[in-house]
């Protein structure tokens, strides 16, 4: 099990993150799946820090699209990965609403899609599932395989 301090993650966000994505967390922390799925889950180093993506994520501006960057205390999205095909993999968070998760991902084209499964079932079926479309990569053939993150101390 990897070091993860999920406890700081949840007082910056405000809200619990989901049992089975802080299991993802501990046992891969973060890293790229299959040379092109990436999973944030360190919490050191920027490139796979679920934080210091959402942090960066606030700043962009939304305006007309249906979700939000979530806020502390409010509600919207918080991206824990991505695909090389610009594929982006959040979770929809609510303060008002703990422990109440569902999925929001948005492929290419920008439009977002509402999945009611959790974390690894989800990271499962992008990875494996052939009929997972738009998201599925499995007809890429690649190698099943998971390269860790680095952090900033090398590890």
């Amino acid at each position: 099990m990897r070091s993860v301090d999920r406890d700081a993650v949840e007082r910056e966000l405000r809200v619990p993150l989901p049992a089975d994505h802080k299991e993802l967390c501990g046992a891969f922390g973060g890293g790229t799946f299959c040379e092109s799925a990436s999973f944030l889950g360190n919490m050191e180093g920027p490139m796979f820090h679920l934080l210091v993506r959402w942090r960066a994520s606030l700043s962009i501006s939304r305006d007309g699209e249906p979700y939000p960057a979530y806020t502390p205390g409010g509600h919207g999205f918080v991206t824990w990965a991505s695909s090389e095909w610009a594929d982006q993999y959040c979770r929809l968070l609510a303060a008002q609403r703990p422990g109440e998760y569902c999925i929001l991902a948005r492929g290419d084209a920008g439009e977002w899609s509402r999945h009611e499964m959790s974390t690894s079932e989800f990271l499962y079926r992008v990875l494996a599932d052939k009929e997972f479309k738009p998201f599925g990569i499995t007809e890429y053939n690649l190698d099943p395989t998971f390269q860790p993150g680095c952090s900033v101390h090398g590890s």
